[in-house]
């Protein structure tokens, strides 16, 4: 199911940068004109591409977070180079079969693979790249974000870094909704999404009844091969992973109570991959290390507060800023967008309380840790990253 949504998202992300470029009109704007005695000037802005753009894209969404950048990067005119991850590399191979399947003249994009320290490292640093867009952890993009900077002049990195994601579920929700919305937003794609529901704060008065229908959910997620219709988790992306899993589940039993999961699953049909439970975990003190760390995993933890503004500034307190999600009335909801310190914010989504953004419906990005640029992918404010203003004064 991840991978179908993966593939369409591509599609459409690349389709609406088109669709901007035509509906701004190639971003060409006329001005005014000055009051010169004698004279007729004319003066129009022209946005312009910078040259050659490097896209480095993450293992999760290969398609979408690799599509959707040299989408904008390709239609504001510049060339790409593309380089996914070493865990997913063919993947973006396709994507690029594809573009030279649709008679993109040779060297406009470019496609490499190899080791980030290398390969990657190489694309940074070279005098020749006038652009970036990074798409993964919060330590190798801000790496890349100081990296980037020490060229002969400033270039434009665009960078997205993950998230800590919370949802927040006031008293008057509709528990059935949001125990929907927080299962798949914490469990779709093993927890390995950026967007991931990770911390889920709620009212104290609907405590107990909303966490017991989140583990009578979870117990009823089917683990194994995900090309079968019933499952929906499949393993983790790698070994790394699949130790880290036991690694935060052990440092979890020592803080808090696991409510359900917390084990790998090594037998029968799943003795041929990195299978990890999806584990919700309770009673972890708020001053926990973990309720920081994005740990990229089928993980999530629950905590009961006495009130909104408890949840709002726990939900706060974290240098991500990417995807948020709340239950309650409309009022609630209305203060919680005021306040929530978010690129991507949600108001009682069954769909998923912090996932699933679509391109034309909801731009995604992040602010604070999460994100370089303030504007969204697939969003009105996108394509211009990828270009620079130009003023062309004529007089006559």
């Amino acid at each position: 199911m991840e991978a179908l949504g993966d593939a369409a998202e591509t599609a459409d992300l690349i389709r609406y940068s088109c669709d901007q470029m035509e509906a701004h009109k190639g971003y060409i704007v006329a001005m005014g004109k000055d009051p010169l005695k004698g004279y007729r000037s004319q003066n129009i802005s022209v946005l312009r591409p910078y040259g050659v753009w490097v896209v480095i894209s993450p293992f999760n969404f290969p398609a979408a977070l690799t599509g959707g950048p040299i989408g904008a990067a390709l239609v504001a005119g510049n060339t790409v180079v593309m380089k996914p991850a070493s865990d997913t590399p063919w993947t973006v191979r396709l994507l690029a079969e594809c573009l030279r399947q649709a008679g993109l003249p040779d060297g406009v994009f470019n496609y490499v693979t190899g080791p980030g320290g290398t390969i990657g490292q190489e694309l940074i640093s070279n005098a020749m790249v006038d652009g970036i867009t990074f798409t993964g952890s919060f330590d190798i993009g801000m790496q890349i974000y100081r990296s980037f900077a020490q060229g002969r002049y400033p270039r434009p990195a665009i960078l997205e870094m993950g998230g800590k994601n919370p949802s927040i579920v006031s008293r008057s929700a509709d528990l059935e909704r949001a125990a929907i919305g927080i299962v798949r937003s914490a469990f779709g794609l093993q927890g390995q999404k950026c967007s991931a529901n990770s911390r889920v704060f709620i009212e104290r008065p609907v405590y107990d009844k909303l966490v017991q229908r989140l583990v009578d959910q979870t117990e009823k997620l089917v683990l194994g091969d995900p090309t079968e219709r019933g499952v929906y988790l499949g393993p983790v992306a790698n070994a790394s992973s699949y130790k880290q899993f036991q690694q935060f589940n052990e440092e979890l039993s020592e803080a808090g109570r696991f409510l359900t999961g917390g084990k790998i699953r090594s037998g029968g049909a799943l003795a041929k991959g990195f299978f990890c439970e999806p584990t919700i975990v309770a009673d972890v003190p708020v001053n926990h290390r973990l309720w920081k760390y994005e740990m990229f995993l089928p993980i999530t933890m629950v905590h009961a507060v006495d009130s909104l503004e408890e949840a709002m500034a726990l939900a706060n307190d974290v240098d991500y800023g990417l995807t948020a999600g709340f239950y309650g009335s409309e009022k609630q909801a209305a203060w919680f967008f005021d306040n929530i310190q978010a690129g991507v914010t949600y108001a009682n989504r069954p769909q998923g309380a912090t996932t699933g953004a679509w391109p034309g419906f909801q731009p995604f990005g992040g602010w604070k840790g999460s994100g370089s640029s303030g504007k969204n992918g697939g969003g009105h404010y996108y394509v211009p990253l990828y270009l620079h203003e130009q003023i062309h004064t004529l007089v006559r």
